[in-house]
Formats: structure tokens, C-alpha cells, sequence
């Protein structure tokens, strides 16, 4: 395995400098984080390290993502594209990847509006629950603001990212962190109570409730998925799985 990494990296396409291109994805929420430049060596220390190590055109020396923010790239998956001069690199991200504090950096477009995202945003978890749920049931929700999230990625592996995030870094005031202290045997009781909401609601035909309780039992799905070490992207296999036969 180790000879044939090296072959391949040796044989890539780098340009006249020696470097070459590599998109930083995140691996969850398939958003585009980032964009350096590795050479042969910096990207032998990044298999070697499992964090992304390049190399800086104006510096001249490598320099490893995190080193000075701790906003480490976890390694999760390296490919080529099929001209071999392109390297597409899978990570999870710790903290935010763009040095302006934003998640990303790409959150500018074209015609110079600001797209700004909240990284790893509690909000995002707010849309699908919120920890004062008898508030939120007198509230409308955004569909607007939902739409748009869905639109910008996946919100299915946001929210698995906020949950994997509060996992690892316990905040007192979160949902999520208390929930997955208080352990799973807590979290499988969540799943049953919001599962029977969702029958008696089905029942009623209220679709506002229906469509209320299942984004609670999604959610609560996806801290068991979390805590048993599976991710969406595995249920999204076996469904696709499915669909072939």
C-alpha cells in the first residue's frame, strides 16, 4: 500500500514550480473549504501526518493547516482527477478553514454579494430542534431560510457535523452536548417518544406537526448514528444499496 501511495504521488502532474492544486472538501457537508498548493513532499508529510500539510508560494516552505489557529484538516480521503494534475482532499475540519474567521473560502460570489454561512452554526441545529420546544411549536417556521439551506448543501450532514462537533467540544449551554452526555440509553428514549409523536400526528393529518416531529426524530436519529460511529453518507449506501436490487 505504502509503494503504491508513493508511485502515485510521484507520478502526478505538477507544474513547472513542482506544486499542485488541492481542493479542501469537507467530508460531511461536501462544502469546498478551501484551495493550496502541495508539492511532493508536502504531500507525503499529509499522508504521513494525516492532517493537510502544503506548501506556500510566497514563503516558500510548507506550513500545516491549524499550526498557529488550531484549526486542524483531518484527513478522511485524498484523490486525483483524471488529468492526474488536481488533488481533491476530504477532511474534518476543526474550527473554521478560511483565516477571516469564516468556515469557508469561497463566500463571496461572483456579483460581489457576501454569502456568508455560520460555521458549525447552533442555528442550524435551532431549525431542527430547539431545546424550549413548547416555544417553538407556536412559531411559524422559515421555510424560506430552510429552503436555502437545503439548496446550499445538504443540511443532513450539517446538522451531523454540528452534532459531531458538540460531541467533541462539550459546551454546557448546547442540547447536543448535554443529550450525548447524558448517553444513549437517553438519546434511544428521545428516538421512541418523538417516533410516537410523529404516529399520533400522522394520524391527525397535521402536516405543519408531521413535518415538526419528524425533523425531531431525524435529529435524534442522527445523535444515535453519531454516537455508534455511522454516518449519514453510510445510510445513504445501504439505500442506494436497496435501490439496485
Amino acid at each position: 500500500m505504502k509503494e503504491k501511495i508513493e508511485e502515485n504521488i510521484e507520478n502526478l502532474k505538477y507544474n513547472e514550480q513542482g506544486l499542485i492544486p488541492a481542493i479542501i472538501q469537507d467530508y460531511l457537508s461536501k462544502e469546498v473549504l478551501m484551495l493550496a498548493y502541495m508539492n511532493k513532499e508536502s504531500l507525503q508529510k499529509t499522508v504521513e501526518s494525516k492532517k493537510t500539510c502544503f506548501f506556500s508560494r510566497s514563503r516558500g516552505k510548507f506550513w500545516t493547516k491549524g499550526e498557529t489557529s488550531g484549526h486542524y484538516q483531518e484527513i478522511k480521503d485524498i484523490t486525483y482527477d483524471c488529468d492526474k494534475d488536481t488533488l481533491l482532499i476530504k477532511v474534518k475540519q476543526d474550527g473554521v478553514a478560511c483565516h477571516t474567521g469564516e468556515y469557508s473560502c469561497f463566500y463571496t460570489s461572483l456579483e460581489g454579494e457576501y454569502t456568508k454561512k455560520e460555521p458549525l452554526a447552533e442555528s442550524i441545529i435551532d431549525e431542527v430542534y430547539r431545546e424550549e420546544k413548547e416555544e417553538c411549536r407556536g412559531q411559524k417556521r422559515d421555510s424560506k431560510s430552510l429552503e436555502e439551506s437545503i439548496l446550499e448543501e445538504s443540511i443532513i450532514d450539517e446538522v451531523y457535523r454540528v452534532i459531531e462537533e458538540r460531541k467533541n467540544n462539550f459546551s454546557p449551554g448546547s442540547y447536543v452536548s448535554s443529550l450525548i452526555k447524558k448517553g444513549e440509553d437517553e438519546v434511544l428514549k428521545k428516538i421512541i417518544e418523538e417516533a410516537g409523536e410523529v404516529v399520533i400526528d400522522g394520524k391527525k393529518k397535521d402536516k405543519e406537526k408531521i413535518i415538526m416531529e419528524v425533523a425531531d426524530l431525524w435529529f435524534h436519529l442522527l445523535v444515535l448514528l453519531n454516537i455508534n460511529h455511522i454516518t449519514p453518507s453510510d445510510i445513504y449506501l445501504e439505500l442506494k444499496r436497496r435501490r439496485k436490487k
